[in-house]
């Protein structure tokens, strides 16, 4: 998660892609998921936006939510 939460700041798609999958992996909930995001957003500020929608995307994917 931490992983996750740095490489949302130093704005790495290919990096939060591959945290999100082991974080997915680990069990990680929604919940514990969106809490990462905001501390994402609040450290790395609103340039992470983007990266974060991305993220949220890839997430719902993993979890079977999208269409």
């Amino acid at each position: 998660m931490l992983g996750l939460a740095t490489s949302m700041v130093l704005r790495c798609d290919d990096c939060i892609k591959y945290h999100l999958e082991k974080c997915h992996e680990q069990g990680v909930t929604t919940d514990e998921m969106f809490e990462l995001f905001g501390v994402a957003n609040l450290v790395g500020g609103t340039i992470v936006i983007p990266h974060t929608r991305r993220a949220v995307e890839y997430w719902e994917e993993l979890n079977g939510l999208t269409d």
